[in-house]
């Protein structure tokens, strides 16, 4: 069996106070590393919009069951929706589980007749393996979109499905 398989990911509804925990390591990431006007990362009430569907990965069951990742989609318009909250706990990182969220965000984002989706990342080295994530799978480069404007601290991306 391989690790990857190990693993659930569940359409979750924030009440986990684990989910809060993690998130709240994702901000708390994200105000190190980027300038202030350039954290875009949700809190939890950005997560709980009628607009956003958050998933949560976990290993295990039961009580040894672990918070291991996190993703989300936000639509934007018919059509089009951001990749947001994608973090996975770093001691399970480099074993292919980024890609199970962003394919299972990209097969959610199909079945819902998406057509288009976009991020936005940062540009300092610490989201360099972020980036390079969503190249392998097909993200280009893009203006920014939405409500976002050009940033030197930020990259953006976009792929059609």
């Amino acid at each position: 069996m391989s690790t990857v398989a190990a693993f659930d990911i569940q359409r979750d509804d924030l009440s986990d106070p684990r989910v809060a925990a993690f998130l709240e390591e994702h901000l708390q990431d994200m105000r190190r590393v980027s300038p202030p006007e350039s954290v875009h990362a949700l809190d939890l009430d950005g997560l709980r919009q009628p607009e956003v569907a958050f998933w949560t990965l976990w290993h295990g069951d039961g009580d040894t069951r672990l918070l291991v990742g996190t993703g989300a989609l936000k639509s934007l318009d018919t059509g089009h929706a951001e990749v947001k909250s994608m973090r996975l706990h770093t001691a399970w990182r480099g074993h292919g589980l980024a890609t199970r969220i962003l394919e299972h965000l990209m097969a959610h984002a199909r079945t819902t007749g998406t057509q288009r989706l976009s991020l936005e990342t940062g540009s300092q080295p610490f989201f360099a393996p972020a980036r390079a994530l969503y190249e392998r799978h097909g993200f280009a480069p893009c203006p920014p979109f939405g409500h976002y404007r050009e940033d030197p601290a930020s990259c953006f991306y976009t792929r059609c499905l």
